[in-house]
């Protein structure tokens, strides 16, 4: 008994000294826990990325839903920190070192005769523009140059109001038509409406050119119809001149792109206010046209790692395009024709050397999976804004139920942007890397989503300065630099070379132009305006013209306004539509 006392009492006399040690313990944890809370995450773990740490970084998509998505996209997370502040390394963030040596010039040259010289009688050329405000931009400008052609009339462009985006709004509510047709009034002959041809208005003859139609290719086509008839319209008037002209008609292109046509006053001074109120938050912003709408995604067939509600939902929007095949995301996402999400696009501004005290302006229509797309892109950029969070519903209220207007109005701010980020290459990206090319080269940034998608794949097994290196290494040539895009690369609207100038010595400019004018492959050295006898045995090749309606029987007095597109089977939409911003 007195031995199992002695172990008794060898057991009380540790657990009475373990006591305040315990108590030592639980204070330290407690101190440990507090520090937690209080102490601010790393970006990397700032609870806006939360949902993106156990998925894909192509992942955040869906809103409501999706679960799934995590065992199908695979486990990834940014495994860098990434510095608070822009890199201290990076020189013209904002501008190009180069840009001072090159401004547009798009004067015409001695050979390009007066309107008034050119215009024939009883020729009147009417187009009916297709697809959204950029898309018809692009018809706009081509409707000035072929009427300079056929040497005819340009009645002012019909816009297309009965298309995917239901605007029902004219030419002179979007842009100031007085404007446009004084400013070309010694390139081209512009008036608002038909005039009685003898004493009576002439029903049109509608016809159809292929896409791409060549200046010979319209004399051949047109000029004989519109010499029978005297009043043509050409409808679904949309890449219906070919990129490459002559340098004279190339310059008239400009003319009319970056000087002729300005928007109305209400719009301009709408998008004024927008600009001032991001001036008013930063000396300098990134405007970035983000494109992650779910009609872009379904259009892309590309997969986001949303799981079966993602394809579900995109799969159904997606079959309203009938000639489209079936998707393959990855090879999309290998190939580069899937746009960034978000997130992707705010790691590779961050890796390019961009604060996070960075304000962006946001331009977008609705982004599939709202708010928690967005909140990666939140995270590395807390200062987001649109048109929407800088203005009151009653100062939008005058364009909101109009598509085009409120695309115009995003257009002046991108335009007007220190930096601009295009997230995919659609009419409104192509126009503005354009006309920033045009006015001074200002910063465009395009990524390079081919290069950059196994990047993004690999990324948790790099630190963030390698992840930065290898950005940087990929996106040269994708930041609007002068000479990018070789004379003659691309659509004219975004490389217009031709109307971009050289501040060199006289002996490099002409040689410059020597150049430029045998790239161009000018036919002929007689004035501009002046068309040669149609050669009807030596077309152009090109489409057939299959859609071309047959000559009217008779002429009656009154235009119908027959819907143009009813007259047509429709074409292929990849056009028409999703890319028509």
């Amino acid at each position: 008994m007195a031995q199992q006392r002695r172990r008794g009492g060898q057991h009380t006399c540790p657990r009475r000294a373990a006591l305040p040690a315990a108590g030592g313990l639980l204070l330290f944890l407690l101190a440990a826990v507090a520090l937690l809370y209080i102490s601010p995450p790393p970006l990397s773990d700032h609870p806006a990325l939360a949902s993106s740490r156990g998925r894909s970084v192509h992942a955040p998509v869906n809103s409501s839903g999706g679960g799934s998505s995590m065992e199908e996209s695979g486990r990834r997370k940014i495994s860098f920190r990434i510095p608070r502040s822009g890199s201290t390394m990076v020189d013209h963030l904002w501008d190009s070192k180069l840009a001072s040596k090159f401004y547009g010039c798009s004067n015409s040259s001695n050979k390009f005769l007066d309107s008034n010289i050119t215009t024939q009688p009883d020729r009147y050329l009417m187009i009916v523009t297709s697809g959204g405000l950029n898309q018809q931009r692009t018809g706009i400008i081509d409707a000035v140059v072929v009427a300079r052609i056929l040497n005819a009339t340009l009645v002012v462009p019909k816009l297309d109001q009965t298309s995917f985006w239901k605007d029902a709004s004219n030419f002179s509510q979007i842009f100031d038509a007085d404007w446009f047709i004084s400013s070309l009034s010694k390139d081209v002959k512009i008036v608002k409406e038909l005039p009685e041809i003898g004493g009576k208005l002439r029903v049109p003859h509608r016809m159809r050119v292929p896409r791409k139609c060549t200046e010979r290719c319209y004399l051949n086509r047109v000029l004989p119809a519109l010499l029978k008839k005297h009043v043509i319209r050409l409808t679904k008037f949309d890449y219906r001149l070919a990129n490459r002209l002559q340098t004279d008609l190339q310059k008239l292109r400009c003319r009319v792109n970056y000087h002729a046509l300005r928007f109305t006053a209400p719009i301009q001074e709408m998008g004024d206010k927008l600009i001032q109120r991001m001036r008013e938050r930063s000396k300098y912003f990134i405007a970035l046209h983000l494109r992650f709408e779910p009609d872009m995604l379904a259009f892309s067939g590309c997969y986001y790692g949303g799981g079966e509600k993602e394809r579900r939902e995109l799969g159904a929007i997606r079959k309203r395009w009938k000639t489209l095949h079936a998707s393959n995301p990855d090879k999309g996402r290998r190939q580069g024709r899937c746009p960034l999400t978000p997130e992707e696009v705010g790691l590779m501004l961050r890796a390019l050397g961009y604060g996070k005290d960075v304000h962006i302006y946001v331009a977008s229509g609705e982004i599939y999976g709202g708010a928690r797309t967005l909140a990666p892109l939140k995270a590395l950029f807390p200062n987001l804004h649109t048109k929407e969070t800088i203005s009151s519903k009653e100062e939008l209220a005058p364009f909101s139920k109009y598509s085009s207007r409120m695309a115009a109005l995003d257009f002046i701010v991108c335009d007007a942007s220190d930096a601009f980020v295009a997230n995919n290459n659609g009419n409104m990206a192509k126009i503005l890397a354009g006309r920033r090319r045009y006015f001074g080269h200002k910063r465009t940034i395009r990524p390079n989503a081919k290069r950059l998608y196994p990047l993004f794949l690999n990324q948790e097994n790099m630190s963030w300065a390698a992840f930065s290196s290898k950005v940087h290494m990929l996106q040269k040539g994708f930041l609007g630099e002068p000479k990018e895009l070789r004379p003659g690369r691309g659509e004219f609207h975004e490389n217009p070379y031709t109307c971009i100038c050289e501040k060199t010595d006289d002996k490099t400019v002409a040689k410059s132009k020597s150049q430029n004018d045998q790239l161009l492959n000018t036919e002929s050295g007689n004035a501009i305006g002046v068309p040669a006898v149609p050669n009807h045995t030596d077309e152009e090749m090109g489409e057939s013209n299959t859609e071309e309606e047959a000559p009217a029987e008779k002429e009656d007095t009154v235009d119908t306004e027959v819907d143009d597109d009813v007259l047509f089977r429709p074409e292929d939409p990849e056009l028409d539509q999703i890319l028509s911003d």
